[in-house]
């Protein structure tokens, strides 16, 4: 992974959902590991919804985070403190993401 170009990342973050977002065509591993961050508040998932789109405004990229075992209250909480970086910390930020999730999916593929 260490290889990728900034272009390869950013190609591979749009395979990814908006945390948080219902219906449409969600994988199921995204649905499984983001199943806590669902179970919060319709107010926390509107907040969600409306930070993914500020997120993805300022950045360009939808917004990552090993999501697995976070509640909602939290993952928004983090994309708040996020919304901070300056876009070149943030993609390094979103790559260290993505490199977790990655990691736990080809865990679970050899432990299968």
């Amino acid at each position: 992974m260490d290889q990728l170009t900034d272009d390869e990342w950013l190609e591979a973050m749009k395979a990814h959902p908006r945390i948080g977002e219902r219906g449409g065509d969600v994988p199921t591993s995204s649905v499984r590991e983001q199943s806590q961050a669902m179970q919060a508040s319709a107010a926390t998932l509107a907040a969600l919804a409306a930070e993914n789109r500020r997120y993805e405004e300022r950045f360009g990229h939808v917004f990552l985070i090993f999501a697995s075992g976070r509640g909602g209250e939290e993952i928004l909480s983090e994309l708040r403190r996020r919304m901070n970086n300056e876009p070149a910390a943030e993609l390094e930020e979103a790559k260290r993401e993505l490199r977790k999730i990655a990691l736990m999916r080809l865990s679970g593929l050899v432990t299968a």
